[in-house]
């Protein structure tokens, strides 16, 4: 027998009477503002073409790596699921067998953030009110097929339908943005930017990295074969991405560490990258003077810069080999970020210039490393939970231990980082419930008084964001 689906008016809030009357009333003043997505990875297609979505499962299942590296690891095949493999062998095409899948191992979502996001998008946007499971799977699926198939439900209604002041995606540099200029040209007013991601060019252990930089030369006009060259074109390419509304660059290195070498050291350095001769520790190196010369780059441009570090990306080689890059197998990492940073620092840590957003998996830097680091250099910002700890227990424990350093006017609102377009409003409602039962949580201590809290919930849920991303 399905399980009532109700969405509790307090979810997220305190047990404490009085605290919890507190959380609800600065979450009154910040609900219904508009969201502010700068960073994600959402297909721009959705948005330029304004296609209907084709089925439940293609929209909610396939490109959610969150959801099916969890039934993946409890023994479903990502074929099973639909998850395209990359030498192109069949995988299940039926989106009917694929929901049924799903909805028969829902129960193991049980106390995740999807499990929170999903019902929240089973409520809000498609008016559910049964908890998913093998006996309601046609009707969730054919309820949602059917949605989907209305105007209502094409992308940009959705769009507009959650009050999204900005969406940004993500693209590689050799990327013609063409999506982007497309929604440009159509005279709908959704706001769709993209952010530049210079991996594939930078990162010599990258797949593909040797031809990526040959045409990342043709793209632009420039001998990429010097490095001199080479700098050139991400400046041209950087140029072009602002040109059509970029504020930020996005950087997903292994690790924090940057360096500052002399000029014919880099030279050296880079002859052996595009050779495809870099040893490990070389290509470590050259990703590290590449976060400073992004840095050095972005003093020049105004772009925002924002470091993801600290994940082992593709860890499962298995996975990575028959399916490709971001398919959930990425794991935290110890990260070090004081002494890593620190020659970049040295060089531009004290420019007004420069924003560079630090984002972790390593909660352990928390408190040690980066709130001291964003409480002292006024370039830093710290960027809000992200991959697994984008969840209420990893957002209550970064406020615990960042605020009492960096105060909350270093740190940069809330970015949702998904690819999972329907779960953006949940997601930052999430947020916004964790922070006002925070701020509540100070007002009840005599910390902070309830006007400057309900300053700070419109800061943390709008005017940081806008602010840090220059929007």
């Amino acid at each position: 027998m399905p399980r009532k689906l109700v969405l509790h008016p307090d979810r997220l809030f305190t047990p404490d009477e009085r605290q919890r009357s507190v959380a609800r009333g600065l979450y009154e003043q910040v609900k219904g503002l508009p969201i502010i997505s700068p960073h994600g990875h959402t297909d721009p297609a959705w948005f330029s073409s304004n296609a209907a979505f084709e089925n439940a499962s293609d929209l909610l299942i396939k490109p959610d790596h969150y959801v099916f590296r969890l039934l993946y690891s409890q023994g479903i095949a990502l074929e099973d699921l639909g998850i395209a493999r990359a030498d192109g062998m069949p995988v299940e095409q039926d989106g009917r067998k694929i929901w049924h899948r799903f909805a028969s191992n829902y129960h193991l979502f049980r106390g995740t953030p999807s499990r929170m996001w999903l019902d929240t998008v089973f409520v809000q946007v498609f008016d559910f009110d049964e908890v998913l499971c093998a006996g309601n799977a046609d009707h969730y699926y054919y309820t949602i097929n059917a949605a989907l198939a209305t105007e209502a439900f094409r992308p940009r209604a959705l769009f507009e339908r959650f009050n999204i002041e900005l969406l940004s995606t993500t693209e590689s540099p050799l990327s013609d943005l063409a999506h982007h200029k497309a929604i440009a040209e159509s005279g709908w007013q959704g706001r769709v930017i993209s952010a530049y991601r210079p991996d594939p060019v930078i990162d010599p252990e990258f797949e593909g990295f040797v031809e990526a930089v040959r045409y990342f030369g043709e793209l632009t006009g420039e001998d990429t074969t010097t490095f001199a060259g080479y700098l050139q074109a991400h400046r041209k390419r950087r140029a072009f991405f602002k040109s059509t509304g970029v504020t930020s660059t996005d950087h997903g290195h292994p690790t924090a560490r940057t360096a500052d070498l002399p000029l014919a050291e880099v030279e050296a350095l880079f002859a052996l990258a595009i050779s495809g001769q870099a040893s490990p520790e070389q290509a470590e190196l050259f990703r590290a003077q590449m976060l400073t010369e992004m840095a050095r780059m972005s003093i020049e441009d105004g772009l925002v810069m924002q470091l993801h570090p600290g994940s082992s990306r593709n860890h499962n080689a298995s996975v990575f080999a028959q399916f490709g890059r971001d398919k959930g197998a990425d794991i935290p990492m110890q990260t070090s970020y004081v002494a890593q940073l620190k020659p970049l620092l040295d060089k531009f840590g004290n420019s007004p210039d420069l924003t560079l957003i630090l984002f972790t998996l390593d909660e352990t830097a928390y408190s040690r490393e980066l709130a001291p680091l964003a409480g002292h250099y006024p370039c830093l910002r710290l960027g809000p939970p992200w991959w697994f700890h984008d969840s209420p227990e990893g957002m209550r424990r970064f406020r615990q231990q960042v605020t009492e350093s960096a105060g909350f006017y270093n740190t940069v609102g809330f970015n949702d980082d998904t690819r999972a377009f329907l779960s953006i409003p949940a997601r930052h409602d999430v947020a916004r419930r964790m922070d006002c039962n925070w701020l509540a949580e100070l007002v009840c201590d005599h910390r902070l008084d309830i006007e400057e809290a309900g300053e700070l919930a419109v800061d943390l849920t709008y005017n940081l964001a806008r602010k840090a991303y220059k929007l």
